[in-house]
């Protein structure tokens, strides 16, 4: 169902992911083909067209044969004629003739063969001592071709057909606040950490400021935050500040979901959390049917605040207000359980240490869900989770004070070791970075006293088999000095 005008809701609560961007499938965001068809029609001019069509690629690869590639849009029946017109259009001599290769040749056109003519032509524009003439009518009529076939597209050709057709270094400020939102939620949706753009949305954002509500703010600074990317733009951060200052009493709900996003990225305003710990704050939104959702929120930025903003001294989210942060596993977890790799490695710590040394999908204060914890000895023997208390103290600073103060010498030798996935989803399309929010859960967990132990994607998909993961995972422990076993007690 959708959403009436007005006051837009928070985002869904599922912080690692949802908190920044839905699934796939979710109703809210564009489909990718509807945001290439606004902004291929967005361009009007052939001599900034030409100039943004300079712009290589930042992926190369972007440009081959997908899993959609081998369908014609015509039903052309073999490779060769279709490998045939991809020479051709990379050997084409003029815009013009790009442009009759792919409009008389339709039962023989791949949807690749659209970004292979879109960096000809850039070359093409691109060629010195002198480029030839480009129309008006031959750039319109290329977007127009590309707009008619693009629910063909893949996403890699799609990604492709926006760096080439819609890259801004030039005046992003004349593109709509609609064009930017549809860019953004694209880049969030798919994971797409691609500094050009992400540039050219903060750039977007610093000149359009005084036009631009915190209901647009919000959705601009969604990938910023999930895709861990804070902009070279230096103006970027004093603009929201700015932006915050006004609007926090305007759009409360969008107030929030900026915070969230810049909580990712460790750059939370002191004068917007005074505003949002404030009571009156607090007692608006309890009044809201997403009062959950927001406390969720709250109580995240009050964690981040207790962790990482040691100098803060304003209000904080009253103790009666605070809920569990992500009480269970992520829904994008849950969505591909079959293809994460949880189950196997829950078996190979079975065999390895047995179930009572070990505990999965357990939920921490203050509320974080982890993987895989383990209780060790202070000689490196793991113990069995029934015999420890799992949990570490939270806060842990007014609890270690307070132990500190009481009883000097009662604090818990015990380590605790959290086994985490790094799944393929969990980082950024390129697969480098993480992805802001689950960087922030390893940090908190980390800034709270737990032993990360990361079990990266790439090495768990190398792993043949029960056997060798076993392997794998003793390594891993050994490397930590833990022992396990009749020796290990």
């Amino acid at each position: 169902m959708r959403r009436p005008r007005g006051e837009p809701g928070p985002r869904a609560p599922r912080p690692t992911e949802g908190a920044t961007c839905a699934g796939p499938g979710k109703s809210w965001s564009p489909s990718p083909n509807s945001m290439l068809r606004v902004l291929l029609s967005a361009q009007t001019s052939p001599a900034r067209l030409s100039g943004l069509l300079l712009i290589p690629p930042v992926q190369p690869c972007c440009l081959g044969l997908s899993k959609w590639a081998d369908r014609p849009l015509g039903g052309g029946p073999s490779a060769g004629p279709v490998q045939g017109l991809q020479r051709l259009l990379e050997q084409a001599k003029s815009p013009g003739e790009l442009l009759r290769w792919l409009g008389q040749n339709p039962t023989k056109v791949r949807v690749h063969h659209y970004s292979v003519a879109l960096r000809r032509l850039g070359q093409l524009l691109g060629s010195r001592p002198r480029p030839p003439p480009v129309e008006q009518a031959t750039l319109q009529d290329l977007s127009q071709l590309i707009i008619r076939n693009c629910p063909s597209f893949d996403i890699h050709t799609i990604h492709v057909c926006l760096h080439l057709a819609v890259l801004l270094e030039a005046r992003p400020e004349e593109l709509t606040p609609h064009v930017m939102v549809l860019l953004a939620q694209h880049l969030a949706r798919h994971r797409l950490r691609e500094p050009q753009l992400l540039e050219a949305i903060a750039h977007f954002l610093v000149v359009q400021e005084t036009q631009l509500s915190s209901k647009v703010v919000q959705k601009l600074v969604l990938p910023f935050g999930r895709l861990n990317y804070l902009p070279l733009e230096q103006q970027f951060m004093p603009c929201l500040e700015r932006i915050l200052a006004r609007e926090a009493g305007v759009a409360p709900l969008a107030t929030v979901n900026i915070l969230m996003s810049l909580c990712q990225l460790r750059c939370l305003p002191f004068r917007a959390l005074h505003f949002v710990f404030s009571p009156g704050f607090i007692n608006y939104i309890s009044g809201t049917p997403h009062a959950l959702i927001v406390r969720r929120y709250l109580s995240l930025l009050d964690t981040a605040v207790e962790l990482e903003l040691p100098g803060y001294r304003g209000p904080r989210l009253p103790r009666r207000q605070q809920v569990p942060i992500f009480p269970q596993p992520l829904i994008t977890d849950r969505a591909r359980c079959k293809y994460s790799h949880k189950d196997i490695v829950a078996e190979g710590l079975r065999q390895l240490l047995g179930e009572e040394k070990y505990r999965q999908d357990l939920t921490v204060p203050p509320g974080y869900c982890t993987d895989f914890l383990l209780c060790v000895g202070s000689s490196g023997a793991v113990l069995p989770v029934r015999t420890q208390d799992p949990f570490l103290p939270y806060p842990p600073r007014s609890c270690l004070q307070g132990q500190a103060a009481s009883s000097p010498t009662t604090r818990d030798p015990a380590q605790r070791v959290v086994l985490v996935l790094r799944e393929r989803w969990h980082f950024c399309r390129d697969g480098r970075v993480l992805l802001g929010s689950r960087a922030l859960r390893e940090r908190h967990l980390g800034l709270m006293g737990y032993q990360l132990l990361p079990l990266p994607f790439e090495e768990l998909e190398s792993q043949r088999g029960l056997p060798q993961l076993k392997s794998y995972l003793r390594q891993k422990l050994q490397a930590l000095g833990l022992r396990w076993g009749p020796e290990g007690g």
